[in-house]
């Protein structure tokens, strides 16, 4: 284990790890807050563990619990700050913590509301791929603020819920390149 004081140097392989392991990350937040159970387990390995407050449990059942419980929302963004990875010695693990702040805002209110937190994470390569094996989910504060609509005119932006679920919409707008014929029509 390195000290978190030393200047570290990574080999090109460590910085390919590393980043597939922030791909990871990203995969659960675009998939809980798309409401797409797909996407979000392809950020867990089936066996893996998650210990989100109230739930504890398999990663993929915790997917699928956050698909009906999402629902109070009308739209979810899960925002991931400062992200440290320590790659462990064997290459096939790496521990990482993940600063977050997710806003919410509730489908039967203007309220938002903001929750800030920490995951912890274990990751583990099987084969080529990067994944997170146990989540820990460490809750550092909230705040609930009512809202009102900004001062201009947003009707002309695509709306923030309009793609929710969004299984398998591929990254980009609709109707770009390498979109199906499905979401370029609607």
């Amino acid at each position: 284990m390195r000290e978190y004081w030393a200047a570290m140097t990574y080999t090109p392989a460590q910085l390919s790890d590393r980043e597939c392991i922030r791909d990871a990350v990203l995969r659960y937040c675009r998939g809980v807050d798309r409401l797409d159970a797909e996407l979000m387990k392809s950020a867990y390995w089936p066996d893996a563990i998650d210990e989100h407050g109230a739930f504890r449990g398999n990663a993929h059942e915790f997917a699928d619990y956050c698909m009906t419980a999402h629902l109070k929302w009308r739209w979810t963004m899960h925002s991931v700050l400062n992200h440290s990875i320590e790659l462990d010695d064997d290459g096939r693990s790496a521990r990482g913590e993940v600063y977050n702040v997710t806003t919410m805002c509730r489908l039967d209110s203007a309220a938002i509301e903001t929750w800030y937190g920490r995951y912890l994470d274990v990751y583990e390569k099987r084969g080529d791929e990067w994944r997170i094996r146990q989540r820990v989910c460490v809750h550092q504060g909230n705040h609930s603020a009512g809202a009102s609509p900004m001062e201009m005119d947003t009707s002309r932006y695509l709306d923030g819920s309009s793609d929710r679920p969004s299984k398998g919409r591929p990254l980009g707008p609709p109707g770009s390149v390498g979109a199906s014929v499905d979401q370029r029509d609607g």
